[in-house]
Order: C-alpha cells, then sequence, then structure tokens
C-alpha cells in the first residue's frame, strides 16, 4: 500500500463546545486518522476557507463539518461560500443541524442541495463515523485515480 499520509484535513465549525467534544471523541473512538482544525464562527470558517488573517497558512479541507447556527455568519452562508470556492466546490460537506425532521424535508435536499449529508444532534457516534469514513474513501478512491 501507499506510504503517503492517508490523514483527511478535516474543517469543524462548531460554536457548541460539548458538540466539538463529542465529535472529537467519535473520531477517537472510529480510529478515523484526520487533522481537525476547529473554529466556532461563520466568520472564523470564512477566513480560514479564503487563508486570510491567522489562518493564512490554512491547509485546504478535505472535509467540512458545519453546524448551520453559528454567530457572525451563520451556516448557510458558509456552506453557500464553499460550495462556490473554486478550490473547495468539490469538498464534502456533512451539516450538522438539531432541526427537526420536517424541517430538514422541507429544504429539498434533493433538489440543487449544496450539503452532501445532514446529520441531526445529538450525533450517533456509529452513524458519524460511518459518514466520514464513506467520504474519506471517497477521496482516497479519487486520489488514486488522479
Amino acid at each position: 500500500m501507499g506510504s503517503g499520509s492517508s490523514e483527511a484535513v478535516i474543517l469543524l465549525v462548531e460554536d457548541n463546545p460539548g458538540d466539538v467534544r463529542l465529535i472529537e471523541e467519535a473520531f477517537t473512538d472510529g480510529n478515523i486518522e484526520n487533522t481537525l482544525n476547529t473554529v466556532t464562527d461563520g466568520q472564523a470558517a470564512l477566513d480560514f476557507i479564503y487563508r486570510r488573517g491567522t489562518y493564512e497558512d490554512a491547509p485546504r479541507p478535505d472535509i467540512v463539518l458545519l453546524d448551520l447556527k453559528l454567530p457572525k455568519v451563520n451556516g448557510e452562508d458558509v456552506l453557500h461560500e464553499i460550495k462556490h470556492h473554486p478550490e473547495l466546490d468539490h469538498v464534502p460537506v456533512i451539516v450538522l443541524t438539531g432541526m427537526d425532521e420536517d424541517l430538514i424535508e422541507s429544504r429539498d435536499l434533493d433538489h440543487d442541495a449544496d450539503e452532501d449529508a445532514i446529520l441531526e444532534k445529538p450525533i450517533d457516534p456509529g452513524e458519524f463515523v460511518s459518514i466520514i469514513r464513506s467520504f474519506e474513501q471517497f477521496r482516497l478512491a479519487v486520489m488514486r485515480e488522479d
């Protein structure tokens, strides 16, 4: 097998410290190799993806975990920016939401939705790890084809 690093660079955009801790634990428990970068508001997320200010040397994320309810800049605006960024439009975005199913269904996810997956909070660790692994495998398969 390859000797290169298979670590995914993951950007977590989440303002709730408890949810951040749960996500970190899910990565550890699932033995997911990753570099987890955490920002706590929408403005910091935009600075990270555009490599501005303290994030000028930020790596390009392979996966973005995005809470929709964020201070400063809301998650939907961050999602839109990621999906319209020329170097990030292919990056999977997993939306973390506390919305109930009626609201999720009303978002019309099958029609030109920007997000690639939705995880409801509280996050089920098994489902979370499964979704992350599916994107990691996809990313690695794409890298091998290039």
